[in-house]
């Protein structure tokens, strides 16, 4: 009988164990979307703890043990970090069918050389041994284990730079880690505090910002210091996915409505939200960056905590009202304004799947591979069902030799091993086809496919030069 998560795991077929073995493990990562801080590459920062590195900040994990009853405190309170592994490791056991119980695992073998099942039981010996394990590495040399060659974090357009400053600078960093472009709160006016984020803009730029073109360009400023410092690429942020004749006159009294306190209507919101991101996408385009696009989440759900917590911690879901019906005019209108970048669209409800593939074959062209691309099963789709219905739906109405792959959208460094994850199940597909007589067994394209969906797409489409 096989171990539990063996060399294996995921691997059914002689084919699939084949291509996972002998060309995607040992492929380098390159992250180019997650949520971990600069400063703590910057300095290398030294963990005290298994539970400041796996549970800080990690609001998948909250959810769950929210589900198994766990007070706050041991959550993302000041409870004992002792105490918070205990708890999670309580709760883990029930997260059968969970991909939490196969990330935990993976990361507990990959880093700390666990081979049991964390329980109740053994919670306090796993505790011990994490830590004298972390002990030993740095926020840097855990991204080394992992073979990471190039990262994108996720920064504020207001944002100076400085630790992308001091990471490019440092010598003994081998690792790129470049900034990408979040200008959500620019965008996002319908949300709360946009007359303050803007203040900070006009600071930010030494520019008055009084209507929808003055926004437009304090980002299209930023854009250029983001360039500067090697960016390339932008993620927007939206609940769900707009589009609106983008009406100067509509925007701005929209823009207006919104400085003075007020949330505007949806019709003028959305015109204003349109013009800013066709205003963005042309300028991506001018600077060969790719533009991820995320929408379809329903953020903050539960208020009273969201007043106690703030944001991303674990109470936003799927929004069945994403917006999808909005994508393709919204690219139209990039086309239409001569600024389609390279796009990457990533919904959070799976029903959008055939959607967006179908939507990104309108858009190809100009002699660019993959132009426009649908991403990876995304939030609470990154996991075996939701990655297997993105990956086959890709290949059912798209090209999934062009894909670019996985990401971890994570703010943790051990988070790495959903990179393993991800390619496990893509072998195990692909294995499927070919042993089903769908493809043949021809090892040169097979080996191609892998090593390209796995790094070299990815490298290639965004222009890292790792």
């Amino acid at each position: 009988m096989e171990k539990f998560m063996d060399q294996n795991f995921l691997l059914s077929t002689l084919t699939a164990k084949w291509l996972y073995h002998e060309i995607a493990e040992e492929m380098p990562i390159i992250d180019y979307h997650c949520h971990i801080s600069p400063q703590e590459i910057a300095e290398d920062r030294k963990f005290n703890n298994i539970s400041e590195v796996w549970l800080g900040g990690d609001h998948y994990k909250w959810r769950q043990m929210r589900f198994g009853g766990i007070p706050e405190d041991l959550i993302t309170g000041k409870g004992d970090p002792r105490e918070k592994f205990r708890a999670f490791a309580a709760v883990l056991p029930r997260l059968i069918g969970n991909p939490m119980y196969h990330w935990s695992h993976l990361e507990l073998k990959r880093v700390f050389g666990i081979e049991e099942p964390l329980t109740s039981e053994n919670a306090d010996e796993i505790y011990e041994k994490c830590n004298e394990v972390l002990s030993k590495y740095s926020a840097r040399d855990l991204m080394r284990k992992f073979h990471v060659k190039a990262v994108c974090t996720t920064d504020d357009p207001c944002d100076d730079l400085r630790w992308h400053e001091k990471i490019a600078a440092d010598q003994a960093m081998e690792i790129k880690v470049l900034p990408a472009f979040r200008p959500d709160k620019a965008v996002n006016i319908e949300k709360d505090g946009f007359a303050e984020y803007i203040g900070r803009l006009s600071q930010a730029t030494g520019k008055e910002i009084c209507c929808t073109e003055d926004v437009i360009a304090a980002l299209y400023q930023r854009i250029g210091y983001f360039s500067s410092h090697g960016c390339l690429c932008a993620d927007h942020g939206l609940d769900y996915c707009m589009y609106a004749e983008p009406d100067k006159a509509v925007a701005d009294k929209a823009f207006q409505m919104a400085m003075e306190g007020k949330r505007p209507p949806k019709e003028e919101a959305d015109a204003y939200k349109t013009m800013v991101t066709i205003a963005c996408a042309k300028k991506y385009a001018e600077k060969n960056w790719v533009m991820q696009i995320h929408f379809g989440c329903l953020r903050d759900n539960n208020k009273p905590q969201f007043g106690k917590l703030g944001p991303d911690t674990g109470y936003d879901a799927v929004n069945p009202r994403s917006g999808a019906e909005h994508v393709a005019p919204l690219l139209n209108a990039f086309a239409e304004n001569k600024g389609l970048p390279k796009v990457i669209l990533y919904s959070l409800n799976p029903c959008d799947n055939t959607a967006l593939v179908s939507i990104a074959g309108c858009f190809q062209g100009d002699g660019m591979v993959g132009r426009v691309q649908q991403g990876s099963g995304w939030w609470f789709n990154d996991n075996r069902t939701g990655m297997r219905a993105q990956l086959t739906e890709l290949a059912n109405n798209g090209m999934l030799g062009c894909f670019v792959g996985m990401l971890t959208d994570s703010r943790s460094f051990l988070s790495y091993t959903r990179h393993e994850y991800f390619r496990r199940i893509l072998c195990e597909l692909i294995g499927e086809w070919v042993e089903s007589g769908q493809y043949p067994h021809d090892k040169k394209q097979l080996a191609k496919l892998v090593g390209d969906i796995c790094f070299h797409n990815t490298n290639e489409f965004f222009g890292f030069g790792v």
